[in-house]
């Protein structure tokens, strides 16, 4: 599941990123007909099993599961961070 990020951080669903639940997510999409490019970009903060705060990337052609990396963070904030610097830099190649 993605939901777009917001300026406060919040998601649709009311919940807040402080390590519970639901924390924040971002899909990002580059589509170009001429170039027959058709990718997806997607990045989510969460917890992993023993609790650890993860910032989850998935990337790939659209309709297919892609690949999936995580990286671990100490904190949220930086977890969101690194969410919305990577977002910036995927917006500036054009995903949208």
């Amino acid at each position: 599941m993605s939901i777009d990020a917001t300026a406060d951080h919040q998601d649709p669903l009311g919940h807040e990123p402080d390590g519970t639940a639901g924390l924040i997510g971002v899909t990002l999409r580059r589509i170009d007909p001429a170039k027959n490019m058709a990718r997806f970009y997607a990045m989510e903060v969460q917890l992993d099993l023993f609790g650890a705060i993860m910032l989850m990337k998935q990337w790939g052609r659209l309709g297919t599961g892609g690949r999936i990396a995580g990286e671990p963070y100490a904190s949220v904030a930086l977890a969101v961070n690194a969410l919305e610097r990577q977002a910036a830099r995927k917006r500036r190649r054009g995903y949208q």
